[in-house]
């Protein structure tokens, strides 16, 4: 899935721009402008994949974004995966078809995880189970509705159900920008053989060191690039030193 660890650049689209919310709240949101711009100065900074998020689609479970999420793909010739609203197999293979490397599921693939089965008939491994935790249990629709599974053991579920990876991210830390909890992603690595994407809290380079210590593939990056507080180019060669 990644050659090498990967630093990925997040695209979280609401109401047609680019957006970082808090903690998962609506109204926490910043917003940063245009999403394909977005994506092209990703891209353009060195970027080897990117992460898209129909916002709206995760909080009302239609892809209320995407026509804007159609521009990014054409716009950009490196692989993305995308999430949110994403409900059916039909949905998933149409967005495989249409250049998406990888659909993220998460709500969906809790309510129904045959839908993992299904998905890689067709397409196999290329589907990126989203488990979003809080308080140590995985949520959905949108990161407000508890569902009382852990996070490592459902991860070794899906792994079994074939799914190409994990994206972790950690609703508590979310965008705040105040650093990472580490021991929840080594639990979810150390007990998958699959790839691990993390996301949530990172806001320095050491961050993302710390991630990658913990056995973490890639790590999804928002608010701290669009903030500045470092660019692609920094942690790449902080990575490779």
């Amino acid at each position: 899935m990644f050659e090498g660890f990967e630093v990925i650049p997040a695209v979280d689209v609401q109401d047609g721009q680019v957006v970082q919310l808090v903690g998962g709240e609506r109204g926490s949101e910043t917003a940063y402008g245009d999403p394909v711009e977005a994506a092209e100065r990703w891209v353009a900074a060195g970027a080897r994949t990117l992460h898209l998020v129909d916002l709206d689609g995760a909080f009302e479970g239609e892809r209320e974004n995407a026509r804007a999420i159609e521009r990014i793909v054409e716009a950009v010739d490196v692989p993305v995966q995308l999430g949110g609203g994403i409900r059916t197999a039909a949905d998933a293979r149409s967005l495989l078809d249409s250049g998406v490397e990888r659909v993220i599921l998460g709500t969906a693939a809790v309510e129904n995880p045959d839908l993992v089965d299904e998905i890689n008939e067709t397409h196999p491994g290329r589907v990126l189970v989203s488990l979003d935790a809080s308080g140590g249990e995985v949520v959905v629709a949108g990161w407000t509705e508890g569902t009382g599974m852990d996070p490592a053991e459902a991860a070794v579920e899906y792994a079994e159900r074939g799914a190409g990876g994990i994206l972790f991210t950690d609703v508590d830390v979310e965008g705040r920008l105040e650093g990472v909890e580490a021991e929840r992603v080594r639990r979810i690595a150390e007990a998958v053989s699959i790839p691990v994407v993390a996301s949530g809290g990172v806001g320095t380079i050491d961050d993302i060191r710390t991630l990658r210590g913990a056995g973490a593939d890639a790590v999804v990056v928002g608010s701290a690039l669009y903030e500045g507080r470092f660019t692609l180019a920094d942690a790449r060669a902080a990575l490779d030193e």
